[in-house]
């Protein structure tokens, strides 16, 4: 899905398709759509010609939305077989659906990149050379630094974490935990609106940190854990407060 502009010069039906839809909108009038239709979990969806002609938006759109879904687990596509939804995206009437499914999508990203990031941290503790050691001393205090500053810390996160999975000698940890996140981002840029979500975990990755210094690995497991949970404790906060 795309996170740009949103602008799509598809033709539909043979004429000019150049619109302004945003990717969220075209993702809310798509749950509408399987709500009203009654599609249930195993049915397959209508093609996309048809999804791209009862939206109002271009094929190219529809496509970028159905492979966005794919990659969080939402729906499955099949070369012959169409795409068939797997989550029930309409469950709930108090939670605003797209809140939901963010939710819902955010927290299985979470749960697969968990025991990735645990074991990466594990073996980072018990592998790292020195000079990885220092390196990420220095990048979990630019974390804290950032995000004490005021300014956007992702960014600093990512790296931070990137020379975890370095320092781990496994290579395939770091693409693994790439591709897991650059899934969950091309569907949201701001998981549910909170672009700090997780930021009071922040403290706890000078610790993380401190412990792959200190080669204890017990340490790193239990603050990665710790720091999962905080944000998988914030997602459901803010799905419950969307319940009052």
């Amino acid at each position: 899905m795309r996170l740009d502009s949103g602008i799509d010069t598809d033709r539909t039906a043979g004429h000019s398709a150049r619109r302004f839809r945003r990717p969220p909108d075209v993702a809310a009038s798509l749950i509408e759509l399987i709500g009203r239709e009654g599609i249930c979990v195993g049915a397959r969806l209508p093609p996309e010609i048809e999804l791209a002609r009862r939206l109002g938006v271009g094929r190219s759109t529809i496509r970028e939305t159905l492979m966005a879904w794919r990659d969080t687990g939402i729906v499955t596509r099949n070369k012959g077989a169409g795409t068939t939804l797997m989550v029930d995206v309409t469950r709930s009437v108090q939670v605003p659906l797209t809140l939901r499914l963010e939710a819902e999508s955010l927290l299985r990203t979470q749960g697969v990149r968990r025991p990735l990031e645990i074991e990466a941290a594990r073996l980072a503790a018990l592998s790292a050379t020195a000079q990885q050691r220092r390196r990420i001393l220095e990048l979990g205090a630019a974390v804290a630094r950032a995000h004490a500053e005021g300014i956007d810390w992702r960014p600093a996160d990512d790296v931070f974490h990137a020379a975890i999975h370095d320092a781990s000698c496994n290579p395939l940890f770091g693409q693994l935990i790439t591709q897991i996140q650059k899934a969950f981002r091309r569907v949201y840029a701001a998981p549910l609106g909170e672009p700090q979500l997780g930021a009071r975990s922040i403290p706890m990755h000078v610790d993380l940190a401190a412990a792959i210094a200190a080669r204890d690995a017990d340490g790193a497991v239990r603050i990665v854990s710790a720091i999962m949970d905080i944000v998988e404790t914030e997602v459901r906060a803010v799905t419950d407060a969307a319940h009052v």
